[in-house]
């Protein structure tokens, strides 16, 4: 019954790993280890070093390891990135993950939950949006999730590869007790940005974008805990087991906040001002996004437990915090 991890050395796949190992699960990780740390990964859980693309390598470890489940977080993930690099977001995001497919297909794996994303939705009519609604992604990056999507979907009907797509929408904060958290080096993320400013580890941060259609014109976004999303994909997980039908659920709060409140937010918490610059808009940013995850709750039976934009910053200020006694 081992779970493989794909990306389990990453942010919110070393969170996933010490959930599954509290939980008593058997778990392997596939990671290439060029955003995650091999510290990351919860003691006694064995990490293999590879793509998720190299077929040989995948279907070794899910034979050696008999893997029934796999959890797929392995992906590149800045928007602007895949803007400039389409065809790398499409090789690493698509490519590879159809190749995962076909090694979990002819290794017999039963259920495949799949990290995608609230890009595929692009800059939706609807606020919060649903399951149901128009996709439509911005950037290159949405686009190779939403392909991926497409092939899952396919995959199952064909092979009968049961899955559950996490839509994501911005997951921030770190694990509780301080063991894992974001921790690359030049990550993008709102939160972290701010936080290392706050912490002195950057002179300022940018605000991409003042004018849009927003009651304070920058960008609104849902802000997850990534413990949170990390229980989504244990009940997830439960659900296939039990015999549950595959499905596509968002993995959101169904609130929304602008750029400018969590960095009043992080200010307020840390206790410290630090400077912000304004820039122009980033292209692929869309407005407003914001999750109705009502089908996740009524579905896979989800309860967050850190619905608090202020706890998601202290748990990663915390973090910051400890990562940089690390790095000194």
């Amino acid at each position: 019954m081992t779970v493989l991890v794909t990306g389990g050395a990453g942010y919110i796949g070393s969170h996933m790993v010490y959930a599954l190992v509290a939980a008593g699960e058997t778990v392997v990780v596939l990671d290439n280890l060029s955003t995650g740390f091999d510290w990351a990964i919860a003691g006694g859980v064995p990490l293999v070093v590879g793509e998720t693309g190299d077929q040989d390598l995948a279907t070794k470890a899910i034979k050696e390891h008999g893997v029934q489940s796999i959890i797929h977080f392995a992906a590149s993930i800045v928007v602007p990135d895949s803007v400039a690099d389409p065809l790398g977001y499409y090789k690493n995001n698509t490519v590879n993950s159809r190749a995962l497919m076909e090694c979990a297909v002819k290794g017999g794996v039963k259920h495949f939950i799949f990290s995608s994303t609230a890009a595929v939705y692009g800059n939706p009519a609807n606020v919060p949006v649903t399951e149901d609604d128009a996709l439509h992604p911005m950037s290159p990056y949405g686009s190779s999730k939403l392909m991926t999507e497409i092939m899952l979907r396919d995959t199952s009907t064909a092979h009968g590869l049961k899955h559950v797509i996490l839509r994501y929408f911005n997951v921030a904060g770190a694990d509780p007790e301080l063991r894992t958290g974001q921790s690359t080096k030049g990550a993008t993320h709102l939160i972290k940005v701010a936080v290392e400013t706050a912490l002195g580890r950057r002179p300022k941060m940018d605000v991409f974008g003042t004018d849009y259609p927003t009651p304070d014109g920058t960008c609104v976004r849902d802000y997850i805990h990534v413990s949170d999303l990390v229980q989504a994909h244990l009940d997830a997980l439960r659900h296939l087991r039990g015999g549950g039908s595959s499905a596509t659920l968002n993995c959101g709060y169904g609130r929304g906040f602008s750029v400018l409140d969590v960095i009043e937010t992080v200010k307020r918490v840390s206790g410290t001002d630090f400077h912000v610059d304004f820039a122009p808009r980033r292209p692929g940013d869309p407005a407003q996004i914001v999750a109705s995850s009502e089908r996740a709750r009524a579905l896979i039976g989800w309860r967050p437990q850190r619905d608090d934009i202020a706890v998601i910053v202290r748990d990663a200020l915390g973090w910051e915090r400890k990562l940089m006694t690390r790095n000194s």
